[in-house]
């Protein structure tokens, strides 16, 4: 099939090498236009714009998908539309522009988990088996007939940016199954069935995590805002962003009241809470970088308490 691709992060690599692996012509490629990384706020071309050029395909950046990129696919003449989280939405014209029109990757088993964050939400609602749904595209967000899906389980405490990762290459199947599906017809999807939850967009605040709730909320918390928002809490009224946290083998330093208590415990930094506790791996205090757990707690005497 003749396919314009849409994407822009990382996690859409593996779907555009996928689908020029089971050898369709992916005839152009849509994704966002560069933009300022690092402390220098260099311009750097998003992750799929550099390997859609390693791969020799034509490429278009654009922050929206309007007149001017609805009018260079046209001149494509794609069989169909593939969008893999390119940050934007597709509208009319373009939406109808394919002929067998669009399909998403969408990191959720649909009608679960619906917009922007399916896999930072329902690793925060303690979910541990994650889904991927290849759907039709409609203007409705995230509401169009199923064709493909799968499903894995993660260990619990698995931060979103490895859940994200995995899933990209797990999704590659069920992408590639759909588009073959569609080029022979044996695919038509299905209407979603079920009731629909929404992945709002996640902010900052998102991120705080609260150290009253039981162990196994406070690490799902963790793992749904981690690496981005952040998941932090409070030390000395300064946010502490938790980088990396695991479930502490041992309860010795659990206890209903103290929780917030950071000690030294056979030199691991442990935080208690409710019902258990968790080992503080690597922090990273305010206007500092990224320290190992341990070490930090050291600088405060050996113990701390956070908030």
């Amino acid at each position: 099939m003749r396919i314009l691709f849409a994407g822009t992060p990382e996690f859409a690599v593996p779907s555009l090498r996928a689908v020029v692996a089971a050898g369709h012509e992916v005839v152009g490629v849509i994704t966002r236009e560069d933009a300022p990384l690092g402390r220098k706020r260099v311009l750097t071309p998003s992750p799929v714009a550099l390997a859609a050029e390693e791969l020799g395909l034509p490429v278009r950046k654009a922050n929206r998908l309007g007149a001017e990129a609805t009018e260079w696919a046209a001149s494509l003449e794609a069989d169909l539309g593939v969008i893999v989280a390119y940050g934007g939405l597709v509208r009319e014209p373009l939406l109808s522009l394919p002929a067998q029109g669009w399909i998403n990757l969408h990191f959720s088993e649909l009608p679960r988990w619906r917009g922007a964050a399916p896999v930072q939400r329902a690793l925060e609602a303690g979910e541990q088996n994650l889904g991927v749904t290849v759907f039709r595209l409609v203007e409705a967000l995230d509401a169009g007939d199923v064709l493909t899906r799968d499903a894995r389980e993660f260990p619990a405490g698995t931060p979103a940016g490895a859940a994200l990762t995995d899933l990209a290459e797990f999704g590659t199947g069920a992408l590639v199954a759909a588009i073959a599906g569609l080029a022979d017809g044996t695919l038509s999807g299905e209407p979603q069935a079920g009731e629909a939850s929404y992945a709002h967009k996640l902010g900052r605040e998102d991120g705080r995590l609260d150290l009253s709730r039981p162990t196994r909320e406070v690490l799902a918390k963790w793992a749904g805002m981690t690496p981005e928002p952040g998941a932090y809490a409070h030390y000395d009224g300064q946010p502490l962003k938790l980088h990396e946290v695991r479930r502490a083998a041992d309860d010795a330093a659990a206890g209903a009241d103290g929780f917030g208590a950071v000690e030294l415990l056979d030199g691991r930094a442990i935080l208690r809470l409710a019902d258990g506790s968790l080992e503080l791996v690597r922090v990273q205090p305010a206007g500092k970088a990224a320290m190992d757990g341990a070490a930090w707690l050291r600088g405060r005497g050996g113990s701390a308490v956070l908030a």
